[in-house]
């Protein structure tokens, strides 16, 4: 096909396959969506949406609500379906694009898609992060782009210390980059880096409804920026992007943040629990995590991943990864489908130990 750009021609698919399963534990969704009496309401307002109408240009209603919710100037609030089209239109408007490794996967399948040039820096050991290494890349790469750093961290669960990430904050605005802290799972963390950007013309936040709000269906992210760069991501957004019936979903979450609240101490409770348990694996290590799923290292990610469907339950893998060979990632659901995710992976050591011992004896 000579219409199209070469270089998409041979673009790999993004990293993700549908699966079935009982049990679905692989997209870190929430296992709490909206409680009942909310989408009682959501269904009468729906009833009296005009969807023979547009939605708003870019969800500026919206966009209003999740400032005075965030805090923050309304003209730094930019609303997409979804913060991966907020992250791609971030790495269209750049000249490059600078990560860590291993990373979420739609910074550098965005890049790759637009041609932009990318670069990413490895994590240290126990995914520490590379801040010498990321301060050497902010100081002599040009020309400057954006700087994606997820805290906590996808796909490890990992938290980077403040301290830490404010250095690079600093480095960022000094060499004139952007850095956008990606802050996916923040209400699962100790803490975030919002108050730091505020009023910061180099640093920018960006979050989701799609994790501890329980919306992943809706389709709802934002970025909080500076003026100056919301105006050029919202040129890169398409005009009238965001569903009516997104925007109404999100605004009636925001009138009743107490749910959230709620979810996450749950999806909290239960992720200590499930990581302590699995601390009595006999060949599984799982990692500690502040989001709301743990990244587990096996002697073999397609075993423990083939394994836990037969029993039902779907996993990610993140074994194609460098640095994550043999790992699979696991969404912390119900106490229930935690149960049965821990209860297979302990009939899985167990197949594992007879075969292990028959062999031995042949």
């Amino acid at each position: 096909m000579k219409a199209f750009k070469p270089h998409l021609l041979a673009l790999p698919d993004y990293p993700y396959t549908a699966r079935q399963a009982l049990i679905k534990l692989d997209q870190n969704e929430s296992p709490y969506g909206l409680p009942p009496e909310l989408k009682a309401e959501l269904a009468a307002r729906l009833e009296a949406l005009p969807l023979n109408r547009y939605p708003e240009m870019h969800a500026e209603s919206l966009a209003e609500r999740i400032a005075d919710f965030e805090g923050w100037p309304e003209a730094g609030v930019v609303v997409g379906p979804g913060s991966n089209t907020i992250i791609t239109a971030l790495v269209a408007a750049s000249q490059r694009v600078l990560d860590v490794h291993p990373s979420f996967a739609l910074y550098k399948h965005a890049a790759e898609l637009l041609g932009t040039p990318y670069r990413a820096v490895p994590l240290e050991e126990g995914f520490a992060l590379p801040v010498e290494a990321l301060l050497a890349a902010l100081a002599e790469e040009e020309p400057q782009g954006v700087f994606f750093l997820p805290n906590p961290h996808t796909p490890t669960g990992h938290f980077f210390m403040q301290d830490r990430v404010q250095v690079l904050c600093e480095a960022a605005a000094q060499h004139d980059w952007l850095m956008i802290l990606d802050e996916a799972y923040y209400q699962f963390a100790p803490a975030d880096l919002k108050r730091q950007a505020l009023g910061q013309p180099h640093l920018g936040v960006l979050r989701t409804f799609s994790k501890a709000w329980g919306l992943a269906g809706a389709r709802a992210g934002y970025l909080l920026a500076s003026e100056e760069v919301a105006r050029v991501v919202r040129h890169l957004l398409p005009p009238f992007g965001v569903p009516a019936p997104t925007a109404l979903a999100v605004e009636l979450a925001l009138e009743h943040p107490g749910y959230v609240t709620e979810a996450v101490e749950k999806v909290r409770r239960e992720r200590e629990r499930v990581y302590l348990e699995l601390k009595a694996h006999p060949t599984w290590t799982a990692y500690p995590s502040h989001t709301n799923f743990l990244l587990v290292r096996t002697p073999d990610a397609q075993a423990a991943f083939e394994g836990l469907l037969k029993r039902g339950i779907l996993v990610r893998r993140q074994d194609h990864i460098p640095g994550l060979e043999g790992t699979i990632r696991v969404t912390i659901g119900t106490p229930v489908e935690n149960d049965a995710f821990l209860q297979a992976a302990f009939e899985l050591a167990k197949e594992e130990k007879e075969i292990a011992d028959a062999a031995s004896e042949d």
